[in-house]
């Protein structure tokens, strides 16, 4: 980690599920002192929010009483990211996993993201896609637009900080 935080040139990429704790860990490593905190880094959200479960009508969509134990604990300065409807079905227990999709598609929207946020470093990109440079992660993540009838081969691209 020292070594790290002396890397001027880093850039941290955050895959999570959406689940109290991963629509938490952008926060954490920005201002947790076992992270970043104090540094400059730009770190980018490649994570699954609720907002983009919402459109699937075919998502793996989990519940426990655990998970809504978690979304009520979730930060203030995090809470301020989300809709009134991400906050209550976190709190009520849902939550999507990555794991529940293939390995395959994983690294797609990995490599997609972190292709596209290349490009926008090199200035390839539209006006719409500058809020990559302001570190605002609130349209970040993973955007749904098909799932199959096994639930298991997802197409998808990302807002923002995907491809």
């Amino acid at each position: 980690m020292h070594m790290l935080k002396q890397n001027p040139d880093l850039k941290v990429y955050a895959f999570h599920s959406a689940t109290p704790r991963g629509v938490t860990v952008i926060n954490e490593l920005r201002n947790s002192p076992k992270w970043f905190s104090g540094n400059n880094l730009i770190i980018y959200d490649l994570g699954l929010l609720p907002r983009h479960v919402f459109p699937s009508k075919n998502m793996w969509i989990l519940k426990s009483d655990e998970s809504a134990k978690q979304g009520r604990k979730i930060p203030a300065e995090v809470k301020q990211t989300l809709s009134t409807d991400e906050l209550e079905w976190l709190e009520a227990g849902f939550h999507v996993e990555l794991e529940s999709f293939s390995p395959r598609k994983l690294l797609q929207v990995v490599s997609q993201g972190i292709a596209k946020t290349q490009a926008v470093a090199n200035g390839y990109s539209s006006a719409s896609d500058n809020s990559l440079d302001s570190g605002d992660s609130s349209d970040d993540g993973v955007m749904f637009i098909d799932v199959d009838d096994n639930n298991r081969n997802v197409d998808f691209f990302a807002s923002d900080s995907f491809g």
